[in-house]
Formats: structure tokens, C-alpha cells, sequence
């Protein structure tokens, strides 16, 4: 089937997405400051549903609707938001959230029986030995139940590509902002329970202007804009020609982390962070014959 060419404005949105995700981690971290895991998540999807107003439902159950958003959005990023919150460094965070494609790749072949490919296996094998490395240095700035909190991220993240996959919507702007439904209530409740109505208003009050610019730069950037985006070069260009650049998100991420709060990668956690995007690579990265 004949794929067309990217041209340079495409390429040009390409980078630009991978760039807004990867500078997204370091808005994450600035958030986080303020709010707590529940109440940055419930802010974030309040403000990414918005556009549900000006746009059509999409044709899709509520059951997998529900489904989808608990998965694709509440699990990914309130695990990513404890992971952070409990001392994983935002660079960090972001190759490790980048291992949903090896989580997807798995879960197809136990729930599905769409058993890995040679080149798959390799991959799995290979980004799994960057997560070796990167557990080997739990102790410095966070313990092992941050990471196995950060794990949850890509595995949750992982769910809700199969169940996206399944629905076989196109319009992600309105997907995502109808999905964006799921979380506020969800996260605000356990918010009340857990933390209280009290310190929940106190946060919302003594939230500087660059917690609420993270809000609305996850919101509609990250999520409703990055996403719309993405979803179209998808749609135009196929899966083959697009996923590579999201190869860029992580080493965006560590980057960007670097900057702005001085992270600094070890010996030993930057051969893991190697491996893993080195597994992303044969993972992701067509092959001329496959091309």
C-alpha cells in the first residue's frame, strides 16, 4: 500500500509534538509543587474536556468510553504523578513512560495470543534490561515502590492503547475531550477522602501562576492539541512513518529536566535509559523492507 512522503510542514508538527510531551514532564513536576497526584489529574481533565462543547460525541460506548479514560488517562498519569511526586526525576519518568509499547506487546500476546515477533522480543528484551539498570539505582533519589508506582503509568497506558485500538475512533479532539469526562469526579472524590476538603482549597488558593499555567499547558497542549495533532499525521501518513518520533519525547524530556531543575543521570541509570530507547528503537523504527 503506497504511503505518501512527509512533507516538511508535517515533519515540522512531527517535532513539535514530541516536543510539547517532552517538555510536558517538566510542567508535570512544576504542578505537582502545588497540587497533589488526585487534584493535578482532576484539574487537568476539567479543563481538557472543555472542548466537548463546541465539538460532537463520538460514536463510542459509555462502557468503553469509562473504560478508556480510566485506563488511557486516570491510571497513565496518576501513577506518573505519584512516580514523581514519591522522588522518579521527571527526565527518568519520561523513558520509562515511553515503555508502554513494549507493555502493549505483551499484553497483546497474553490477552490476545498476537505472539511478539522476532524483532518484538528482541525489543522487549533489550528495553527490559534498561529497567534492570534503572532499578539498580533505587536508593538515590527514590525507593522501589516509586518505580513499581511509576510502572503503573506505561502498563495502565498500555491497557488503554488496546482499548483505543478497539474502539477505531478518528476524531481525537472530540475523543479526547469526551474521555477527558472521566477523570475529575473519580480523582476529586478519592481527593476528599484522602486529603480533605480543607487542604484540597488551600492548595487551589495558594497555587502560584506557574501552577496554573502547568494545568493548562497539560490540558490543552499536551493533551487536546498534541493529540488532535498526532491523531491526524496518524490518520494521513500510517503508524510506520509517524511512531519514530516519539522516539524524541524522552530524550525532549530528560533534556528539558536537565535545564530547568539540574537533573543528572549516573553511569549505570544512563546505560538503562540506553536500552530502553534503544528498544523503542527496534520496536518502532521501520526496517526498508518493512518500510
Amino acid at each position: 500500500m503506497y504511503a505518501p512522503r512527509l512533507t516538511l510542514p508535517h515533519v515540522l508538527l512531527a517535532l513539535l509534538v514530541a516536543a510539547i510531551w517532552g517538555v510536558a514532564f517538566v510542567f508535570t513536576k512544576l504542578g505537582l509543587d502545588s497540587f497533589s497526584p488526585l487534584v493535578l489529574t482532576a484539574l487537568r481533565f476539567s479543563a481538557s474536556a472543555l472542548p466537548l462543547l463546541v465539538v460532537p460525541r463520538p460514536r463510542i460506548a459509555l462502557g468503553a468510553t469509562v473504560a478508556i479514560g480510566l485506563t488511557l488517562f486516570v491510571g497513565q498519569f496518576l501513577f506518573l504523578f505519584l512516580g514523581i511526586t514519591h522522588g522518579v526525576p521527571p527526565g527518568l519518568a519520561a523513558v520509562i513512560l515511553q515503555t508502554q509499547s513494549m507493555f502493549t506487546v505483551a499484553l497483546a500476546a497474553a490477552i490476545f495470543h498476537q505472539y511478539p515477533t522476532a524483532r518484538q522480543a528482541t525489543s522487549l528484551l533489550v528495553a527490559a534490561a534498561g529497567l534492570a539498570c534503572i532499578a539498580g539505582t533505587i536508593g538515590q533519589e527514590f525507593d522501589v515502590w516509586a518505580l513499581l508506582l511509576m510502572l503503573g503509568s506505561p502498563l495502565s497506558f498500555a491497557v488503554g492503547n488496546l482499548l483505543l485500538r478497539k474502539a477505531g475512533q478518528s476524531d481525537m479532539v472530540a475523543l479526547m475531550s469526551w474521555l477527558s469526562l472521566v477523570p475529575p469526579l473519580p480523582c476529586l472524590a478519592l481527593a476528599l477522602v484522602l486529603e480533605g476538603p480543607a487542604a484540597i482549597g488551600t492548595s487551589l488558593v495558594a497555587a502560584p501562576w506557574i501552577a496554573w499555567v502547568s494545568v493548562l499547558y497539560l490540558a490543552f497542549a499536551g493533551t487536546t492539541i498534541a493529540f488532535a495533532a498526532w491523531g491526524a499525521l496518524l490518520r494521513r501518513y500510517g503508524v510506520a512513518t509517524i511512531a519514530p518520533f516519539a522516539l524524541l519525547v524522552p530524550f525532549i524530556g530528560a533534556f528539558a529536566s536537565s535545564l530547568v531543575f539540574g537533573e543528572r543521570f549516573g553511569p549505570l541509570r544512563l546505560a538503562g535509559m540506553a536500552l530502553v530507547l534503544a528498544g523503542l528503537a527496534i520496536l518502532m523504527v521501520p526496517t526498508r523492507r518493512r518500510a
